[in-house]
């Protein structure tokens, strides 16, 4: 998830606890003998669990499969990319590199550089290094991390998304409450579906049309096939 942020959840900053906490049950459900929560925070680090309200509700499920723990600087892996465009030696977190199945679970909301942040831009919470420079070419940069970290099932919480003035914000009347989460095996495809409900599409997203071209996955809506649950 997305727990980046020192912002309480009403502010959308962050993926929605009680999103974490079901997609958590919903792997022990399916067998998984642990379960990791964790992300690389831009603020500090334990402000951000705690004020994220993650901490609270994972802890008070009392279950010693759950393991949410902070970013440890000396689990980044250095991984060598040739194909890559711009991030050809990147760090990587190794729970990740060794996990039998990575969930991404971003919040939708408004970003400054990308335009939106969803699931491909979320995979910065498991990039190592000065993330800040990868900003200066980020359509790439988002390509050539989501080739070496592949999402097995983005969840997105589309339930309170953030409309500007993010990734931080901080105004409620940046929030629109939309109760809505969306999920694929195929991370563009959730990311364009989610850009859609901002009312924009891979035009919008140059990350998006590169990811596509580099055989990531889909980016055209038409050619995605939705299927609706209702409440």
């Amino acid at each position: 998830p997305n727990i980046g942020w020192d912002r309480k959840p009403e502010f959308a900053a962050n993926t929605n606890p009680e999103v974490v906490r079901e997609v958590v049950r919903l792997c022990l459900a399916a067998g998984a003998s642990r379960v990791k929560v964790f992300d690389r925070t831009c603020n500090d680090p334990r402000r951000c669990y705690v004020s994220s309200g993650i901490s609270a509700i994972l802890e008070a499920e009392q279950d010693e499969r759950i393991e949410l723990s902070q970013v440890d600087e000396r689990k980044f892996r250095k991984v060598e990319s040739p194909e890559a465009t711009v991030l050809k030696r990147g760090s990587y977190y190794e729970d990740v590199l060794e996990a039998d199945c990575f969930i991404n679970v971003p919040v939708a909301k408004h970003h400054s550089a990308s335009g939106l942040t969803i699931g491909m831009k979320n995979i910065m919470g498991v990039i190592g290094g000065n993330r800040a420079v990868l900003h200066r070419r980020l359509a790439e940069a988002l390509v050539d991390m989501n080739r070496v970290v592949r999402s097995h099932l983005t969840i997105v919480d589309a339930t309170r998304v953030l409309t500007a003035n993010g990734p931080q914000g901080g105004r409620i009347e940046d929030v629109e409450t939309l109760g809505t989460v969306l999920a694929s095996a195929d991370v563009v495809a959730a990311d364009a579906v989610t850009a859609s409900l901002f009312g924009k599409s891979s035009d919008d997203l140059p990350y998006l049309q590169l990811a596509e071209a580099k055989g990531l996955g889909v980016s055209e809506l038409s050619r995605i096939r939705l299927k609706v649950l209702g409440a």
